[in-house]
């Protein structure tokens, strides 16, 4: 008899979720995995994206299948926050900018009608209008901008995680803050042996585990799934530059050259007690062969070519920031693939072992979209399948190699 219904292996964006949507059902719910590592040079675990405090969120999306993951998400936000105690949502707003002509010129008439679609009614901006309303920001003559100014901002993907792990705490489900090393499928159960030699029991068990979910003896089988290393640049400025810069909303900015659009995030109070914006962007991607690479681009510092990107930049669209230290951090992000191409969605569904469940891939989008996405988890260790009709479940097949 194993010791848990429903085991969730992954303590991050989506799996603390599944974990949550899962406890607020049925008891026996265990979600397993570590803490954030204190001393990132010699760990020798595993590692996460979510040790951050900006991931960019919107309810615009080009895509409808992202479209309604991120609505369905937000709509939950401050439920989650009232549950856990824990506030992670800034509604700063979200401004997306490209050009009237080109390549952006497509990009900016897919968010307009995106826009429709989800039924929001942004604020329309041209060059006039950008100057007005967003002085701090330079951007090239013949720009067009949609701004979303509610359900639209940042999350903190860190407290996000905690938010979700006290909530699934308190509708009754176990933690265990502990690294899986491995899941053997058992007859009519799955046993899974933690760091130190311990072992757990769950009759069904979601493997949630982002860059390292191919970690050797996780899974059945090797999911056909790409991990990309990410540059990104932390730019700290004063309490006063903070506040001189309150209202500045996220910002997506598509250039004419696809390789040169980035993200920003406004001002953000981090647990060092200063304030930072961040861009990210990276002009070269740097494929991750295996979790060994995973763990050591965590470590590694980055890519100095793309930090000088980055750094380049952000005082091309911000010239008035008082930088006082740039920096550059690491994060890594997973794209499922079919037969060697990107499969655009999350990879949910079952793996070769019936008690074995995967649940990977956030495509660089997930964060804003990870409440929903864990929904969709957990609905499938509940049924074995995904049984929501407003999602194709083909979309979300697992391919294995």
């Amino acid at each position: 008899m194993p010791q848990f219904q429903y085991a969730v292996v992954g303590r991050g964006l989506t799996g603390s979720a599944a974990a949550r949507h899962l406890a607020e059902q049925f008891a026996g719910v265990v979600l397993i995995g570590p803490d954030e590592p204190v001393d990132w040079a010699n760990h020798q675990g595993v590692f996460a994206s979510h040790y951050d405090e900006g991931r960019i969120t919107r309810t615009i999306d080009p895509n409808e299948v992202w479209a309604r993951l991120a609505n369905r998400s937000i709509a939950r936000y401050r439920e989650i926050e009232a549950t856990s105690g824990v506030t992670f949502y800034g509604e700063k707003g979200c401004l997306i900018s490209g050009l009237k002509t080109g390549r952006s010129q497509s990009y900016m008439a897919n968010i307009r009608a995106a826009a429709a679609r989800v039924g929001v009614e942004p604020v329309l901006l041209d060059d006039e209008g950008l100057k007005a309303t967003f002085p701090y920001f330079s951007f090239p003559d013949g720009s067009d901008a949609v701004f979303e100014p509610v359900n639209a901002g940042y999350v903190s993907p860190r407290r996000l995680v905690a938010a979700q792990t006290i909530a699934a705490e308190k509708a009754g489900a176990n933690v265990i803050r502990n690294r899986a090393l491995s899941i053997a499928q058992k007859h009519g159960y799955a046993e899974i042996t933690l760091n130190g030699g311990e072992t757990v029991s769950a009759a069904r068990v979601l493997v949630a585990a982002g860059g390292f979910t191919n970690q050797p003896g996780l899974l059945p089988d090797v999911l056909d799934m790409q991990v990309y290393g990410r540059t990104i640049s932390l730019f700290e400025v004063s309490e006063a530059e903070a506040a001189r810069l309150a209202s500045m909303p996220s910002l997506i900015f598509e250039d004419e050259p696809e390789e040169l659009g980035v993200y920003m995030l406004p001002p953000i109070l981090y647990p060092d007690g200063k304030h930072y914006l961040k861009i990210g962007g990276d002009m070269t991607d740097i494929l991750l062969e295996n979790t060994d690479a995973v763990r050591d681009w965590f470590k590694s510092g980055g890519s100095p070519r793309n930090f000088d990107h980055l750094v380049g930049m952000m005082k091309r669209l911000v010239p008035s920031l008082d930088i006082k230290e740039a920096r550059l951090v690491t994060c890594v992000t997973s794209y499922p693939h079919d037969q060697g191409k990107p499969t655009k969605y999350p990879a949910i569904g079952p793996t070769s072992a019936p008690s074995i469940f995967v649940m990977a891939g956030g495509c660089g989008a997930a964060a804003k979209s990870s409440d929903e996405i864990g929904r969709l988890g957990a609905e499938l260790l509940v049924h074995g399948e995904i049984i929501d009709p407003d999602y194709p479940t083909a979309d979300f097949a697992p391919r294995f190699v």
